[in-house]
């Protein structure tokens, strides 16, 4: 029987889409769901304390958001262009995949000009493809060394909020939407599940003896299109870049074989362990790009617990949950999250499933 995308629509009141993280992150609530016996319990992140121990090992995905979002004029016009970074397509003639909005007035040859606050020109861009309505490949005309390139880039750009957070940007959002692990650059948007852990709620981690291994997964906007497709195998996911390095691998499976615990800390690190797993379910090293889509039934072969916020009705992040969750069991803690006023989506509140 085939999975459907209709039966993952929920009807989610405008008021729980959070527009601000929670005063401290560990404090976020915690919907848990306990798969063998359907309970659900309600708890803060920082509960998550009782649910682990010494022989658990938990799987973050290191990526850091870069100020994607940039802001134009179009030449003669001077009509005010949205420019969303997607990637880097080549660095030696700084070539870049974008979006642009409105789209319409942007075509091949345009010239765009970025100004700093100041109204100093920093920057120039030229249109040289379409590739998809709103898609665009442009190149930067910047003869600099690559350091003022991409100091230039920090100076233009800004913290790319999804666009159902509806408040303008403020100064505390550089810091509440990266995690407090975020290093290596390369995400356009937050793995969000992440957002929740502190330092102080890590270190308490650590010394209760749970350990943690690192995974590099640079989300893209291919994880948040989109779907249109109702036979969700016919559904095609973006490619996004990642990597495992082999001490993340020996300490999977050396929890695996010590009958420990693996916690998935969001989507993006299930889909990157995912994507990398031997013919003896072992995790392996890997780097590359990855365009897995999860979707029921699916059989997980690394982590058998997950830490995931509440998404968004027919997204790939939802769909994936329910396949970990069971379609069921996932519906009726939607439902109980809608009637408890949980907050939704990337600053919203964190879910728990075992």
């Amino acid at each position: 029987m085939r999975t459907k995308l209709s039966q993952f629509t929920f009807n989610l009141p405008k008021n729980l889409i959070a527009q601000y993280p929670s005063e401290e992150r560990s404090e976020a609530r915690m919907l848990v769901i306990h798969r063998s016996s359907g309970k659900i319990e309600h708890k803060q992140f920082k509960d998550i304390l009782e649910y682990v121990n010494d022989k658990d090992a938990m799987i973050i995905n290191n990526t850091k958001v870069f100020p994607a979002r940039m802001y134009g004029r179009k030449e003669k016009t001077g009509a005010k262009i949205e420019v969303f970074l997607l990637r880097e397509l080549n660095r030696d003639v700084r070539l870049w995949d974008v979006l642009v909005d409105p789209a319409r007035k942007i075509r091949v040859g345009n010239k765009l000009y970025f100004y700093d606050k100041n109204g100093k020109e920093v920057l120039v861009a030229e249109v040289v493809d379409n590739t998809t309505s709103r898609g665009r490949t442009i190149r930067f005309l910047f003869d600099g060394d690559p350091a003022a390139f991409q100091a230039a880039l920090r100076t233009l750009g800004q913290t790319p909020l999804p666009k159902y957070i509806t408040r303008n940007l403020e100064p505390s959002d550089e810091e509440r939407y990266q995690t407090i692990y975020a290093k290596e650059i390369g995400a356009v948007a937050a793995p969000t599940a992440g957002l929740h852990m502190s330092r102080e709620l890590y270190k308490m981690l650590q010394i209760k003896g749970v350990n943690f291994g690192e995974i590099t997964l640079h989300v893209g906007l291919g994880t948040f299109r989109t779907i249109d497709v109702e036979d969700l195998s016919k559904h095609k996911m973006e490619a996004e870049y990642f990597r495992i390095d082999q001490a993340t691998a020996d300490l999977v499976n050396k929890t695996k074989d010590a009958g420990g615990n693996i916690i998935s800390i969001g989507t993006t690190s299930m889909r990157a362990l995912e994507s990398s797993v031997s013919a003896s379910r072992y995790l392996k090293p890997a780097e590359g790009w990855t365009n897995l889509f999860i979707y029921p039934p699916y059989e997980f072969r690394i982590a058998n617990m997950l830490v995931t916020n509440f998404h968004l009705p027919k997204s790939s992040l939802l769909i994936m949950v329910s396949a970990f969750t069971g379609h069921e069991l996932l519906t009726e803690a939607y439902e109980v999250a809608i009637k408890e006023k949980y907050r939704f989506y990337s600053y919203g509140d964190s879910m728990l499933i075992i």
